[in-house]
């Protein structure tokens, strides 16, 4: 596992330097979800498969960017799923974005995660894993990602932010942030996943939800490349992670690119989301 979060360290100091210097606009291509590609989407992706691609133990990868999945040694056990730059619109912007990451054994599914990480590219560069538990490294001028501290969630937190287009909410959708935001919570969200989820944790608790919507009925959010890392990450931080109603990692994907409505947050914020979905 350690030469793959290596990779991951080595792949996110390029990206660190593509974001900071390369262009930032779109290009004519088209990913296997129907967006189209900034150049910088297709630039960190060849840089993550790049890295993998000296990692033995990895038998094979898939890339939001990419329809079908990449052989990479036969004999490897792990199989990696990867947003290599989530939240690039927002760059345009210089909003904080990030590459999610999930490191998966026989399938790619919930259930076979062994590990995950993200990286957020901001301010600072900085990078979560989970693997045992949650930590927070930050990368620092000697081009090394230092350790920081352990995360983990309060039972509570007082941070909402939930997605998806707002006329498109369920009534119980409606209801359930009404509540929230009775209870005293703060709407905090940019629209980018991996700095909303992050802020959550390192706030120490909280909810950020993409529900199902009129226009996006299951969800927006892919699970083998978004979903199921950051489920995990929660879940190893003391927190939950749910689609409404059952646990997001124990669902099974038909497609590497399917998705699914999602609600990642601390015990008692995700007691008030099972409560509205009754």
């Amino acid at each position: 596992m350690v030469e793959i979060f290596d990779a991951i360290k080595k792949s996110a100091i390029r990206i660190k330097w593509l974001i900071e210097n390369e262009d930032a606009s779109y290009s004519q291509n088209i990913n296997a979800t129907g967006d189209t590609q900034l150049k910088l989407d297709i630039k960190s992706d060849l840089i993550i498969e790049e890295e993998f691609k000296k990692i033995s133990s990895v038998k094979e990868i898939i890339s939001e960017e990419k329809e079908n999945k990449t052989p990479i040694y036969e004999n490897g056990k792990y199989l990696v799923g990867y947003d290599p730059l989530d939240g690039s619109s927002l760059l345009d912007v210089n909003f904080s974005v990030g590459s999610i990451f999930g490191i998966y054994k026989n399938a790619y599914d919930g259930k076979h995660m062994i590990a995950a990480v993200y990286v957020i590219y901001g301010p600072v560069t900085q990078m979560v894993t989970a693997y045992e538990d949650v930590g927070m490294y930050k990368l620092n001028e000697d081009g090394d990602f230092a350790f920081i501290k352990s995360l983990e969630l309060k039972d509570s937190g007082l941070i909402n932010a939930s997605g998806g287009t707002h006329t498109g909410w369920s009534k119980k959708h409606h209801n359930l942030i009404e509540e929230i935001y009775e209870r005293g919570a703060r709407l905090r969200y940019s629209g980018g996943m991996v700095p909303d989820l992050h802020q959550i944790l390192l706030k120490g608790g909280g909810l950020f939800s993409y529900p199902s919507t009129s226009d996006t009925p299951k969800g927006k959010l892919r699970m083998v490349f978004e979903v199921f890392p950051f489920a995990f990450i929660f879940e190893k931080a003391g927190g939950e992670a749910i689609d409404g109603k059952r646990r997001l990692l124990d669902l099974i994907p038909m497609h590497p690119h399917d998705t699914t409505p999602c609600y990642f947050g601390s015990k008692k914020e995700i007691e008030l989301v099972l409560k509205h979905n009754e």
